[in-house]
């Protein structure tokens, strides 16, 4: 099931609403006809209970009319024309109104999936919306990208109704099973992130999308222990990261070094300080040493590989290269965070 981000009230709001409308309005017409219950006749000819009333105002506001309950008096009757028949119309109005808007409710999400599907293009797909997940939708809406671009797999109910606050698509159910992956389009998507909990679900999930895809889909796969990271990449994810040893290495520098997790957290945080970043190798810069350009340069990405810097044969750039720098937050943005 796909869920969209919520632009109105949910059906289910509606129906209540309605119903509560047409039972104060049963309700009200009850007290008006037992106000003038001895302007009105019933086949014993003994009174109108309470109960004739309801009956009689059931009868009467759902057009059933079986005539054992007649106003004969003229007040009875003036009633009747005033309060009981425009409370018919409107009573009718209501059910049909209930029944139209859960019908168009259901037409128009369907429209809007349709319309959704033939626009999603060139999107990023996102297993899992716990703490990595979220994190994941922060830096890529941090860097620019669209929304609507963004699309996660989610089966738990609570992470779903986050994230469909936020204004995510989401389409529910198990990212492991080929179905759910259909439903999110993986086949045209522009790159698939696993964050899930468990690291036998990103393994499965792995495989399941470079089944569909046929490995022309780039997997980014976050893993907790370092030892499944050499599975992962045989299952055919592009990039693996170990969250705990990540974790490790960042908590071993503050202990040894804390100025230097200072400056990791800089350049991770967009908008504070420096930060990373990459672009295009430009026409005047191709031939030249990186470290003799103006920027930066702390790598070389040359085919989709890292090309070292240092070592004994000097490296310089080439047509197609991308250049990963440091920048200033402050400055006018020249390239793509990362």
């Amino acid at each position: 099931m796909i869920h969209l981000p919520l632009v109105r009230q949910g059906p289910l709001r509606a129906l209540a609403i309605r119903m509560l409308l047409a039972v104060m309005l049963v309700l009200g017409t009850v007290g008006v006809i037992y106000a003038d219950r001895n302007g009105y006749r019933d086949l014993n000819e003994d009174g109108l209970t309470l109960l004739d009333c309801f009956y009689y105002a059931v009868v009467s506001l759902s057009t059933t009319g079986y005539g054992d309950i007649t106003p004969v008096s003229p007040d009875a009757r003036l009633v009747n024309v005033l309060v009981i028949t425009p409370a018919r119309v409107l009573f009718l109005i209501i059910l049909v109104g209930t029944t139209l808007e859960v019908l168009t409710h259901q037409y128009r999400n369907s429209l809007r999936i349709s319309r959704w599907r033939r626009k999603l293009k060139d999107h990023v797909i996102i297993c899992g919306y716990g703490t990595k997940g979220r994190a994941a939708v922060s830096a890529l809406l941090e860097t620019g990208y669209d929304k609507s671009r963004i699309v996660l797999v989610e089966n738990r109910e609570e992470a779903l109704r986050q994230a469909t606050a936020t204004g995510l698509a989401v389409v529910e159910g198990n990212a492991t099973r080929s179905a759910v992956l259909n439903q999110a389009d993986v086949k045209n998507c522009k790159a698939v992130i696993i964050a899930t909990d468990s690291d036998e679900a990103s393994v499965l999930i792995t495989l399941t999308v470079r089944q569909l895809t046929a490995g022309q889909v780039r997997i980014i796969a976050a893993v907790r222990e370092q030892e499944n990271a050499a599975l992962l990449k045989q299952s055919g994810a592009h990039h693996v990261i170990v969250s705990s040893s990540t974790a490790g290495r960042l908590l071993g520098l503050t202990t040894t070094a804390p100025p230097l997790i200072d400056v990791v957290e800089d350049l991770l945080t967009p908008g504070q300080g420096m930060a990373l970043a990459m672009r295009s190798a430009e026409r005047s810069e191709v031939g030249r040493n990186p470290r003799e350009l103006q920027a930066l340069v702390v790598a070389l990405i040359r085919r989709g590989k890292v090309v070292p810097l240092g070592g004994e044969h000097a490296c310089v750039v080439e047509t197609g290269d991308m250049l990963v720098y440091i920048r200033d937050e402050s400055a006018t943005p020249a390239g793509v965070s990362v």
